[in-house]
């Protein structure tokens, strides 16, 4: 499989009997042209429910530290962490599941377990740590990591948490270092539609949502430069930008197509994730010199369908939901911390839906 780029390029080359010989070694502008882009379908809209406060009461979850004390009882006062499997041990009973349950809900199961050893027993729940609910915030600020969601908590609360985009302090300036043009937000394994560009630089409240427990919030580096190979290919990866990088090298680095592959239906996309643009091209065209190689740009993604696969618009925002989970699970694998699947990451390499 991994050798079936390298047969097509040599079946390609072999068989072609008009047209130019391609040379992707050639910088002239008959060999290498510039893509046409154009817009995507409309974007997925902010739900207006992502900006209201929640309501919901905090739930207990393994790691968190509660305080319990039964009133009026001397030496009942003590300290306890939930267990890993969500459970919590208090006086003489046996262990209490408290997951997904929130203190006053604790508070009455154990006055109303408590009461076979003590007469209308009046329990005193406190939550002294709060650890189990948690967002990922990662990526090019002061202190990225994994934060605890103590308190309702928006987009710009977590940056700030996370000490706030990262500049460039050595050269004297204030310049953000963070491509906020690709970042990104993910929960539950799906890409919402935050504009970090607009929310952070233009001051756009409208997408300073709520975050929920386990929500991925990725910021990654201006001065990155890569492109990503991605869909139908043996594994989806980042690939160095090189000075002039086009399409055919692109493809050649990557480590083969699988048999499904669609490389008459290759697309392109670039811009904004909130907004892409997307050029789709015939790449057997191009190997068989038919027409001109294409000029590539950092932070391009390349995605190759497989066959039968979707619409234009349709295969831009599976791109871009495919690009997210790679690198949400590269980084967040190499954030190192216990728990990382909970960012709900699932790699599609099969290029479609």
């Amino acid at each position: 499989m991994k050798r079936l780029l390298p047969f097509l390029f040599l079946t390609a080359c072999s068989t072609i009997n008009k047209g130019p010989r391609f040379d992707a070694r050639s910088d002239s502008p008959a060999a290498v042209a510039s893509p046409d882009f154009e817009s995507t379908a409309a974007k997925e809209p902010m739900n207006p429910e992502w900006l209201q406060k929640p309501t919901k009461a905090y739930t207990l979850g393994p790691g968190d530290k509660i305080e319990l004390e039964i009133l009026g009882e001397t030496g009942t006062r003590t300290e306890t962490f939930v267990t890993p499997d969500s459970k919590i041990y208090f006086d003489l009973l046996p262990g209490i599941d408290v997951a997904g349950k929130s203190t006053q809900q604790l508070q009455k199961e154990l006055e109303a377990q408590l009461i076979k050893f003590y007469k209308q027993p009046q329990v005193a729940v406190t939550l002294r740590e709060a650890v189990s609910q948690r967002v990922w915030v990662l990526g090019r600020l002061n202190a990225p990591g994994i934060y605890s969601i103590k308190q309702p908590m928006r987009v710009l609360d977590a940056v700030s948490q996370a000490g706030g985009l990262f500049t460039s302090r050595f050269t004297g300036t204030t310049e953000e270092l963070a491509d906020l043009k690709h970042s990104f937000m993910i929960r539950g394994g799906r890409t919402l539609p935050v504009d970090f560009e607009k929310l952070i630089r233009e001051g756009d409240m409208s997408q300073n949502i709520y975050l929920e427990p386990n929500d991925y919030l990725y910021l990654p580096s201006s001065l990155t430069n890569e492109v990503y190979v991605l869909g139908a290919g043996m594994e989806p990866r980042p690939i160095g930008f090189m000075n002039e990088m086009n399409l055919m090298s692109a493809l050649g680095r990557g480590l083969g197509l699988r048999p499904e592959a669609d490389l008459k239906n290759v697309s392109i996309i670039r811009g904004s994730l909130t907004d892409p643009k997307i050029a789709t091209v015939n790449a057997l065209e191009i190997m068989n010199g038919k027409a001109a190689n294409l000029r590539l740009e950092p932070g391009d993604i390349i995605y190759v369908p497989g066959q039968g696969s979707v619409s234009p618009g349709g295969l831009a925002r599976e791109a871009v939901n495919t690009f997210t989970r790679l690198v949400a699970a590269n980084e967040g694998s190499n954030a190192g911390a216990p728990g990382a699947s909970s960012v709900g990451v699932n790699i599609n390499i099969g290029g479609s839906n």
